[in-house]
């Protein structure tokens, strides 16, 4: 059974996180070193999210469709997406088993891996604020 009902959920709950990143100072300037429009297209339910985090941009997240051109495109299950930002996914194995596929720039890509850990513990707080203890207690 998917974590997700619908894409609501998943612009609710993922969707809500990279929005918090990108209105977090701190984050966003990090996030921004990667310089890039990331695209996050999720099956399971069908669900996308583009995150522009570009030096001497606005950072923006889009729910659904968008008129931003995505230069890295990461495409999973929903599932594997909330698994990943609960820290339980090694973005290292998912890509050698096919769970998750990458196109753009590798460069662009590995920058972006290494900023996301510290984020692990806000998506779980969200959830549990939320509570969804039930999406927290996943393996």
């Amino acid at each position: 059974m998917a974590y997700f009902k619908d894409e609501q959920e998943v612009y609710r709950y993922i969707g809500k996180l990279f929005s918090d990143i990108v209105a977090d100072p701190e984050l966003a300037s990090q996030f921004k070193r990667a310089n890039t429009i990331v695209q996050y297209q999720y099956r399971e339910p069908e669900s996308r999210i583009t995150v522009r985090i570009q030096e001497g941009e606005d950072a923006r997240v889009d729910l659904g469709p968008t008129d931003l051109e995505p230069e890295v495109i990461m495409s999973m299950e929903a599932d594997t997406a909330h698994r990943f930002w609960l820290g339980k996914v090694n973005v290292t194995v998912a890509l050698a088993r096919g769970q998750i596929k990458a196109k753009g720039p590798v460069a662009k890509i590995l920058k972006l891996v290494p900023l996301v850990k510290p984020v692990f513990p806000r998506y779980r707080a969200q959830l549990e604020s939320e509570g969804r203890s039930d999406l927290v207690a996943v393996g």
